[in-house]
């Protein structure tokens, strides 16, 4: 089997981010962004593998409650690195836990402005 047709569960999870991003015509620069998001997203909860994103819900509001208490982020940062977390909990769904999923869908749809 070549490298092209690894079955997805065999494909790093940023792979396959930029392939969904890609499939939908994002700009290179969104998903460089993105990638880098949801890369600092993974390092802060020190995710070791998939299973780790289910339940996502808590994470998030973690993640960002960081970068704004913590980090001092500005809400348009702060909004940018939740739509990255967005993005990954809705268009990637096959790696990611059904619950998570319907926060995402949730989440996105009740969000206020910060």
């Amino acid at each position: 089997m070549s490298t092209s047709e690894k079955p997805s569960t065999d494909r790093k999870l940023l792979d396959e981010v930029r392939d969904v991003m890609r499939l939908r015509h994002y700009s290179i620069h969104t998903e460089r962004t993105y990638c880098d998001w949801i890369k600092r997203y993974i390092r802060y909860h020190r995710m070791t593998s998939r299973q780790d994103l289910i339940d996502g819900e808590d994470k998030i509001e973690t993640f960002l409650t960081h970068l704004a208490v913590d980090k001092a982020v500005a809400p348009s940062t702060q909004n940018q690195a939740m739509n990255a977390l967005v993005f990954l909990y809705r268009h990637v769904p096959k790696t990611i836990g059904v619950r998570s999923i319907f926060f995402a869908s949730f989440f996105w749809s009740n969000l206020t402005t910060f």
